[in-house]
């Protein structure tokens, strides 16, 4: 009831999108092209799809062979047009995800500017030695033309049977993926049967050279986010965890955590969402619900948890958060980021 409800919406949604990419293939709307060879990470779906991890596995990558820029539109920031990002910067200025790369990447520049156009000239102008920058999301914005366009889709949401918003979770035209070079589909099962690698890829594939790589998410031990207030010793398997997330689809996060430890309370926020004292009270409050239990978060959200004095001491020194990477299925990591930085280095 509720999608036909909203089939409506999604109709007109649809109809606007289709429109507007009309315009750019019609010449109405421009695609401005910058000599400096451009990378874009992004996706046609709205929810996590990678990009963020994608964009940091590309700098790690590229650094040993170029001096990369990562620009971004900085997402739920409350600041407006360039800024560039600093590692003391206020995620409520910069986007909690731009400074997650900054603070993990601290040689890297990193920007954010809603006008893409407009960020990548200031980066150009203000960094003359940068010769790439990585545009992290912008697959649909279609003001700037890159070089290479890295498109993040969801195994668990098959673009095949999604629709479009808000009946969906599509933000963009399946057709419009004639237009990446590289499809990275990210949450495959484990065991991901080579049928339905074969059928994703007859569906992706629109044009002879675009390339798939099949992915999932690899997570590593959770680390405390204050390291000389927590206990030092090493999560054990089973131990009580409450599980906080405040990204575009927890459900991955909160099942790997419940793999390994028994979670015990769940507090699943918005996505960029701005944590607040009434947030911190909570968790205090499921602490004392649970005794013995700590708290895992998502480096996403751990960013924004980095002010001490805003964090009560018990929350502090039961504060965890869960690094992740992606890990490549069939073709190594290794085989994708060469073929990149050859497309990267080819006319």
């Amino acid at each position: 009831m509720l999608k036909c409800l909203l089939a409506p919406a999604a109709f007109l949604y649809k109809a606007g999108v289709t429109f507007r990419h009309r315009l750019f293939d019609w010449g109405i709307l421009k695609s401005e092209k910058f000599d400096i060879p451009i990378i874009c990470i992004g996706n046609i779906t709205v929810g996590g799809t990678g990009k963020t991890p994608m964009a940091e596995m590309v700098i790690a990558y590229m650094s040993q062979m170029h001096n990369v820029a990562l620009l971004s539109r900085g997402y739920g920031r409350r600041t407006k047009g360039y800024l560039e990002v600093r590692a003391d910067s206020h995620y409520r200025d910069a986007g909690d995800e731009p400074l997650q790369i900054k603070l993990k990447f601290p040689d890297t520049v990193v920007a954010v500017c809603e006008k893409r156009s407009e960020g990548i000239r200031r980066i150009c102008a203000e960094h003359p030695e940068v010769d790439l920058i990585v545009m992290d999301d912008g697959f649909q914005h279609r003001y700037v033309e890159p070089k290479i366009n890295i498109v993040m889709i969801d195994a668990t949401r098959p673009v095949q049977h999604d629709r479009m918003l808000p009946v969906g979770t599509l933000r963009d035209l399946p057709e419009e993926l004639h237009r990446a070079h590289y499809f990275v589909v990210t949450k495959c099962p484990e065991r991901m049967a080579p049928i339905d690698r074969c059928i994703l890829r007859k569906v992706l594939i629109q044009v002879a050279y675009q390339r798939v790589y099949f992915t999932r998410f690899e997570s590593f031990m959770p680390q405390p986010l204050y390291a000389e207030e927590a206990s030092g010793e090493p999560l054990a398997q089973g131990r009580p965890v409450i599980a906080l997330s405040g990204i575009g689809n927890p459900k991955p996060f909160v099942q790997t955590l419940r793999e390994r430890y028994e979670v015990v309370a769940e507090m699943t926020l918005d996505d960029h969402h701005v944590y607040k004292v009434r947030d911190m009270n909570a968790l205090a409050a499921l602490l004392e619900k649970h005794p013995g239990a700590v708290i895992v978060t998502t480096e996403k959200d751990a960013v924004k948890m980095t002010n001490r004095a805003k964090i009560p001491a018990q929350v502090r020194s039961n504060l965890y958060y869960l690094p992740i990477n992606i890990s490549f299925i069939e073709d190594s990591a290794t085989d994708f980021l060469q073929k990149l930085e050859e497309d990267v280095r080819g006319n």
